[in-house]
């Protein structure tokens, strides 16, 4: 098995029940920062009678991010949901409640913010040219 797989394993074994972590932050915390879609890849390689919370996992914005022709994200929402993780009427967990290690999403929205602001700047930028 790949060790960084591995070591994401043992970070998402870690993530307490009632919270969820980021594919960004399971990354980070694994030892290689900005290798998210790893993340994504190393929990879809586990076989269906795993120990790993893979359903702890979410995206950069709070929100479940499987795909719903095989109904996994339902799966997914279940076991949020039975485990006391509040998703907001959109469909977003707030990071800053449930998300966990705590301190990892308190800049979260700033972060956001900039990165929309500079994908808007890009958009722009072209239409000008």
């Amino acid at each position: 098995m790949n060790p960084f797989y591995r070591r994401i394993y043992r970070v998402v074994r870690h993530i307490p029940k009632h919270r969820v972590a980021t594919y960004g932050v399971v990354a980070r915390l694994a030892g290689r920062p900005g290798a998210a879609r790893t993340v994504g890849w190393a929990l879809s390689a586990l076989p269906d009678d795993t120990d790993v919370p893979w359903w702890r996992v979410v995206n950069a914005a709070g929100r479940i991010s499987l795909s719903s022709h095989n109904h996994s994200d339902v799966v997914q929402r279940a076991l949020l949901l039975r485990e006391g993780v509040r998703f907001a009427p959109g469909g977003a967990i707030a990071l800053s409640e449930f998300g966990w290690p705590s301190g990892a999403y308190e800049a979260a929205p700033a972060a956001q913010t900039r990165a929309a602001s500079l994908r808007r700047s890009r958009r722009l930028k072209g239409l000008r040219t």
